[in-house]
């Protein structure tokens, strides 16, 4: 509980920071982000006066207030869950995050899970069956991981998706087929959801699944050197206990960098929203920058940071669950 607690208290400091930075992040852009934003709405007529107001004050111009007390308004906003008003969407940002948020996290968690547990499983057969055709597995990995995001996703539109150029298996625009389908809960929306996800997980899959094959064979090789898997050979356990044995212990320290995985995903997962038109947080926050709604931007930033420093958290709480030694060392 201890370490745990420790652990609490530096990602609380983390997202301190961040949303200390959201807040100052339009302040010390250079020349006057209201007036862009409001000459971008007004090309629109999204903004009217009252709107121009609005932005003001979200964004600290033309008030009568120091920065002390802006920055102390927009903590008590975000305490009662007041993230601002969008000019762009016309809605709160707070409702907007909630209709992106699900589609992310979606993503993110399905994506997330099939690459760790595929990439664990591959690198402990690798470590057990060293030198056999089986090790192909991990360069063509690391192939796939050097390669950027959004490059890696294009060439999957291009081969697989229905607008590239060859076999068009699979949709690559959006989130569903929005001129075919009715959004709830029927059958062929849900169908329309999973195929329009199929591209999109499979970049992220595909570009980080070789960490984690790196990372298990890596601990299975020192692992299998260590006593207890020798005496259980030379006790004659079968193959499959011996492997559970030392799969088990080996994991533990993949688990540990799995809190690096995750900002690396979350990163990566922007770009493949942008590329799919994926309806996600990653494809609003680059609308957002577009269209200089500097109060999108900023809850969208906090929202991120805030879901990937609960990510890490939860890995923690997993590690110390599973391995004795962290409890007893705090």
């Amino acid at each position: 509980m201890r370490a745990l607690l420790r652990r609490l208290g530096v990602y609380v400091l983390a997202a301190w920071v961040a949303i200390t930075v959201s807040f100052l992040l339009p302040r010390v852009v250079p020349g006057n982000p209201v007036a862009g934003a409001v000459a971008r709405a007004s090309q629109s007529g999204n903004c009217n006066s009252q709107c121009v107001i609005a932005v003001e004050e979200q964004l600290g111009y033309n008030v009568h207030t120091s920065v002390w007390e802006q920055y102390v308004s927009y903590l008590g906003n975000l305490a009662h869950g007041d993230l601002g008003h969008s000019w762009s969407e016309n809605a709160p940002v707070g409702s907007l995050i909630l209709s992106y948020l699900p589609w992310t996290l979606a993503l993110l968690v399905v994506a997330t899970t099939i690459s760790f547990v595929a990439g664990t499983t591959i690198g402990v057969l690798m470590a057990w069956r060293r030198g056999s055709w089986f090790e192909w597995v991990l360069p063509a990995a690391t192939f796939f991981q050097a390669l950027p995001y959004f490059f890696l996703a294009l060439v999957l539109v291009l081969i697989f998706g229905q607008t590239g150029t060859m076999l068009k298996w699979f949709p690559s625009l959006f989130g569903y087929d929005i001129y075919v389908v009715t959004p709830g809960a029927n059958l062929p929306y849900i169908q329309s959801v999973l195929s329009h996800a199929i591209l999109p997980a499979a970049t992220v899959i595909l570009a980080s699944v070789a960490g984690f094959i790196l990372a298990m064979r890596n601990q299975m090789v020192t692992t299998m050197d260590e006593d207890f898997v020798l005496v259980a050979e030379a006790k004659g356990l079968p193959a499959r206990t011996v492997i559970w044995y030392a799969a088990r212990n080996a994991l533990l320290p993949v688990v540990s960098n799995f809190t690096i995985a995750i900002s690396l995903v979350v990163a990566g997962q922007i770009l493949v929203e942008i590329v799919f038109n994926y309806p996600g947080i990653g494809f609003h926050l680059f609308d957002a920058l577009g269209k200089l709604d500097y109060s999108l931007v900023q809850g969208i930033f906090v929202v991120i940071t805030l879901v990937v420093l609960a990510a890490n958290l939860l890995a923690d709480v997993v590690y110390v669950m599973i391995d004795p030694r962290a409890r007893q060392a705090a």
